[in-house]
């Protein structure tokens, strides 16, 4: 069996993001367990402000249909989603919004959230560990897109002392919480492979 295919981003470009801390260590746990792992940063797409004339007059700019193709590649992808006043970034619901409309000769773009499985995870500066956000992105995939988005979340709270040097989780609950998220993100990519 191949090795599971699965994308990671952060859903802040901001330097010292603790959500992009996040990504990379979910990065790392996958790693250690045999995914081929791809990470960005949405920084390297970016996307005007998602405007229907724009649309129709220009269509989807390419970075959204270079995010559609990497999204149609993969077998899982995992979003970090930092939480704004209870939401999720206006960053990150753009990006979805542009790869949703980017229709291609490969069909319409909302075909980018049927094939991968989806799992999620929020660090934020809170006692909520950015829970609020989670639930609206969780809403947007499956509701909005019809993503399969698996039940199991990681949500640290008390980012900014979460992670050591080494950007390991200091949290015993955290730390159990991602690794439970991982395994249950690798077991269904896996049977996604399988069939």
């Amino acid at each position: 069996m191949r090795q599971p295919k699965v994308l990671l981003f952060s859903g802040s470009t901001r330097s010292g993001s603790y959500n992009a801390s996040l990504a990379a260590l979910a990065a790392k746990k996958l790693a250690l367990a045999d995914a081929k792992v791809t990470r960005i940063s949405l920084k390297e797409y970016p996307l005007p402000l998602y405007d229907g004339d724009l649309e129709k007059d220009k269509g989807a700019p390419d970075n959204a249909v270079k995010l559609k193709k990497l999204f149609l590649a993969q077998d899982a992808i995992f979003i970090a989603c930092p939480e704004y006043n209870a939401g999720i970034t206006p960053l990150l619901k753009n990006t979805l919004d542009w790869i949703s409309r980017a229709t291609t000769s490969d069909g319409p773009g909302v075909l980018a959230f049927k094939q991968p499985i989806f799992s999620l995870g929020a660090a934020s500066p809170g006692a909520f560990g950015g829970m609020r956000g989670l639930i609206g992105i969780r809403t947007i995939l499956e509701v909005g897109l019809g993503a399969h988005v698996l039940p199991q979340m990681v949500s640290v709270s008390n980012a900014g002392q979460a992670f050591d040097e080494k950007g390991e989780l200091v949290n015993e609950r955290s730390a159990e919480q991602l690794q439970k998220t991982m395994d249950a993100l690798m077991n269904f990519a896996r049977m996604r492979i399988v069939g």
